[in-house]
């Protein structure tokens, strides 16, 4: 039988990284945020929806991200329509992999999981935490945001005090191998609890 794990964290937690590890240890891991780039790319779930409510942010077959972006940054209310479509389809896609898991436990990458309710439908939740001062570093540090940027993104998260408190376990992230042990102590203990 196979144990759902769900993985989330605020942005620069290292969430990506400790999915990695998690897969490295034989965990299968569903990505919610490349499941959304299936469904925008060609041929994808969301293409003919997202392009009939909003078709100047279909480019050769494809959701075009930039297009999307400049549209919903002129149109705000049009967040609510695009989660009307996008999240049933991403859900779907969870579901897929759900029913098809090959490994003895699934770990599902949401960054939003508390925010969209999706912990009930999981086993157990992991956190991964780490102080603001560096979670502000490491994420202007890929110089792909603003500190504006950074902070508009934070302020859309549930506070990472609060996800902790939520969480079954936490997972701080402050070096690599200290990530790595953790996530290999979890992994221990529900193949314990599940072989048991």
């Amino acid at each position: 039988m196979t144990y759902h794990l769900g993985l989330t964290g605020s942005i620069g937690t290292g969430k990506s990284s400790t999915a990695q590890i998690f897969a490295d240890l034989g965990c299968a891991v569903w990505d919610a945020d490349a499941a959304v780039h299936r469904i925008y790319g060609v041929g994808g779930s969301a293409v003919g929806p997202i392009g009939a409510a909003f078709p100047n942010v279909v480019v050769d077959g494809a959701v075009s991200r930039p297009a999307l972006r400049a549209h919903l940054s002129e149109h705000p209310n049009d967040f609510n329509v695009l989660n009307g479509i996008v999240h049933p389809l991403v859900a779907a896609d969870r579901d897929a992999f759900r029913d098809t898991c090959p490994s003895d436990i699934a770990v599902y990458d949401i960054p939003l999981l508390f925010e969209n309710g999706t912990e009930g439908a999981l086993d157990a939740v992991c956190v991964t935490s780490i102080d603001a001062d560096t979670q502000r570093q490491r994420v202007l540090a890929r110089g792909t945001m603003s500190e504006e940027q950074f902070e508009q993104i934070k302020s859309r998260q549930m506070p990472d005090a609060e996800k902790r408190a939520r969480a079954d376990y936490v997972i701080i992230t402050d070096t690599p191998e200290n990530a790595r042990l953790q996530v290999e102590a979890i992994v221990a203990k529900i193949r314990g609890e599940s072989h048991a």
